[in-house]
């Protein structure tokens, strides 16, 4: 009996191109940071970023770029480019927690939709088997209690439509004041540009 053998060499190929890649975009990241300071323009994330072709989550995952772009904010002790990037990350959190909330309570709508329609369905079951031995009293009591988790299932499947609008809003809001704060970060390090 043969067995699937886990190609060892391609797994530790792949790691290693990873770490090599890791490790040019930290180079370009170190270049960058040394070509601001030397054009005593602002260091940022997003300058950084620009100039060393790399993305803001590698800057924000990897500690060392981290550890890097924070090391040379705070030698330029340039308060200005700190206050606009806590500004970035205070708006960033603002947005991101909105829509969080908004999936969450959406998330919460579609549950409590899926359970009033199994409770309906519990509902219809038992008047069906057991119409027969109910009086009109009861018969009409369920059919109150069926109208009203009918009505109770479109109200949620209404607000489900407006939390869902909801989330889509904050998620636009959030990629506007990116492409916002992305901007006058440009403005800001273009020392020619007037803000």
């Amino acid at each position: 009996m043969k067995t699937a053998a886990v190609p060892a060499p391609r797994t530790a190929a792949a790691l290693a191109a990873r770490r090599h890649k890791t490790e040019t975009a930290l180079q370009r990241v170190r270049e960058a940071i040394t070509r601001l300071r030397r054009e005593k323009a602002q260091v940022s994330v997003a300058a950084v970023a620009r100039r060393a072709d790399v993305s803001r989550t590698f800057l924000y995952d990897n500690s060392e770029a981290r550890a890097a772009i924070a090391t040379a904010m705070a030698e330029t002790g340039d308060r200005r480019t700190q206050l606009l990037a806590d500004q970035d990350d205070e708006h960033e959190a603002t947005w991101r927690e909105r829509a969080l909330n908004a999936e969450d309570a959406l998330k919460a709508a579609h549950g409590e939709i899926i359970a009033q329609r199994a409770r309906t369905g519990e509902l219809l079951g038992q008047i069906r088997d057991l119409q027969a031995e109910w009086t009109e009293e009861a018969i009409q009591r369920i059919t109150t209690e069926n109208t009203t988790l009918k009505q109770r299932v479109r109200q949620l499947t209404a607000d489900n439509r407006a939390l869902d609008e909801r989330l889509k809003a904050a998620r636009s809001n959030l990629r506007f004041q990116d492409r916002r704060v992305a901007d006058l970060e440009a403005r800001l390090t273009d020392p020619a540009s007037t803000i």
